[in-house]
């Protein structure tokens, strides 16, 4: 009976020891801490890319397994991210990230910023833009985000200008000052604006459109001098931006390699601030 008593007891502190441990294996998943296998999410397209090419080769000389996540939408990326599907993501930039986090009531920080496809200038009527004439039409987008980076970059170049005071990244029609050319603005969905190069006279088209569409970055007329704001992030729970991965994941796109990849494999990409100081 004694034999009995002390096998049956053996077997519930074996049991109970087992489930603490699956337990805190279970954490370490939800808390992205499970050290060497992770996974990673990116819209399918130059982001995926970047991650095959230059950030998971680095993380495998570190140690570990990492398996991507495709996704279709700029939605269910921060949701996987947010419920502990994966531990990293890497799509959106800062000004999204902040504005999506805060309407789904979830803790998501940007850990580092990359390269990014910049919105440029596209012409098929124009082989400069000296040669555009008065009254000329461009298509933007109309989304207030990215017509805000059109009309920045139509300013650089010189085509317009702002009210003084203006937040760059809210600028809108109603706050161009001067329009010297008489530049006639069609707004239309983004994902429109690569079509609309046959037919406008000038399109002001984002990257991540542009690669979509099989445009060349380097055909642009002019390309954008991008807000780091507008650049795109590697994102993680707040509660991990501190962990091992978080500074792995930092070391290796702070890495000569990463740049190296880049300046190869991405070509008229435009470099965040930290990378060109």
């Amino acid at each position: 009976m004694k034999k009995w008593f002390l096998s049956l007891v053996l077997v519930l502190v074996v049991g109970a020891l087992a489930a603490c441990g699956s337990s805190s294996d279970s954490k370490d998943k939800a808390a992205g801490t499970d050290s060497k296998t992770i996974k990673l999410g990116a819209t399918a397209g130059p982001y995926s890319d970047m991650l095959k090419k230059a950030i998971v080769p680095g993380l495998e000389e570190k140690g570990y397994k990492v398996e991507i996540v495709e996704f279709s939408d700029y939605i269910q990326p921060n949701k996987a991210l947010d419920n502990g599907d994966i531990q990293a993501n890497l799509f959106q930039h800062t000004i999204y990230l902040e504005n999506f986090a805060k309407q789904n009531n979830m803790k998501l920080t940007p850990l580092i910023q990359v390269p990014t496809a910049p919105m440029g200038i596209y012409s098929k009527k124009f082989k400069s833009l000296d040669e555009v004439k008065d009254g000329a039409t461009v298509t933007l987008p109309n989304d207030p985000t990215n017509a805000a980076r059109a009309l920045n970059t139509l300013r650089d170049e010189g085509f317009i200008t702002i009210k003084e005071g203006t937040d760059p990244l809210t600028v809108s029609e109603k706050d161009i000052a001067e329009n010297k050319k008489n530049l006639k603005f069609q707004p239309i969905e983004a994902g429109q604006l690569p079509r609309s190069v046959d037919s406008a006279d000038l399109a002001c088209v984002p990257g991540n459109f542009a690669l979509a569409a099989k445009m060349n970055l380097l055909d642009a007329l002019a390309l954008e001098n991008m807000d780091d704001k507008y650049r795109n992030i590697v994102a993680v729970k707040t509660e991990n931006k501190d962990s091992q991965l978080a500074k792995d994941i930092k070391a290796v796109v702070e890495s000569d390699n990463f740049e190296k990849v880049i300046d190869d494999q991405f070509k008229g990409f435009g470099k965040p601030t930290w990378m060109t100081k």
